[in-house]
């Protein structure tokens, strides 16, 4: 794994970082950059208004509507998710433990929660996938499939991954979990979640991980 060491590694578990490969505070930092123009729109709609015109009443709520919804899930897509969504892979016990993130992106009163799961092992599958766009491959990672013990059949899906060194990621974390980690070479230093640059507000809004308590002190742990 050279892009990113794990967020902690030893001989009863390894926990690896999930983050998006796109800037978080891109989305906040051109809506608060489109404010601009959008307020002073705000003005001249409200200066023009005919409040005995109900067709001018009509439109100008519709606009404002439309300006706050854009303005909140601009703002919000970098703010309700957390700082990472770590996956924990226990070797003694054989399972998975996955800290998932579920929202809905285009509703700004959903502040989305935390689906935190777990599985065994043997449940795992790994499909590689791309998102093409003209002909070209724009996106493409590692989504970890969940069968149903002793069948095919999917039953859970989620990101191991996104661009970068996704099959060096999953063929680090399959010899973890078959060999351990005197068969791996040293893992660097983690990175520090907490060590946000002063101008990354929208990372210092998001919510730090919080595993639920019975899961954390499994997925740490031996049977």
């Amino acid at each position: 794994m050279k892009k990113q060491a794990p967020n902690h590694q030893c001989a009863i578990y390894l926990e690896i970082a999930r983050q998006s490969t796109t800037p978080r505070c891109a989305s906040s930092i051109l809506t608060v950059i489109l404010c601009i123009p959008l307020t002073l729109n705000i003005y001249l709609m409200l200066s023009s208004l005919d409040i005995k015109n109900p067709e001018s009443i009509i439109y100008s709520t519709l606009e404002l509507m439309l300006i706050t919804w854009g303005v909140a899930t601009g703002i919000l897509i970098d703010t309700t998710p957390p700082l990472d969504e770590p996956i924990r892979f226990n070797r003694l016990r054989q399972k998975i433990y996955a800290y998932n993130f579920m929202r809905q992106w285009w509703n700004p009163f959903d502040m989305g929660k935390i689906a935190a799961v777990s599985y065994d092992w043997s449940q795992v599958r790994a499909e590689l996938w791309a998102q093409t766009r003209s002909g070209l491959i724009v996106r493409w990672g590692v989504m970890l499939s969940i069968v149903a013990p002793g069948t095919n059949n999917v039953i859970d899906r989620f990101h191991l991954s996104m661009m970068g060194t996704d099959e060096l990621t999953w063929a680090y974390i399959c010899t973890y979990m078959q060999e351990g980690p005197s068969a791996l070479p040293p893992p660097g230093t983690p990175k520090d979640h907490d060590d946000i640059l002063w101008c990354e507000f929208a990372l210092r809004l998001a919510p730090r991980v919080a595993w639920p308590t019975e899961m954390d002190l499994e997925s740490r742990t031996a049977p």
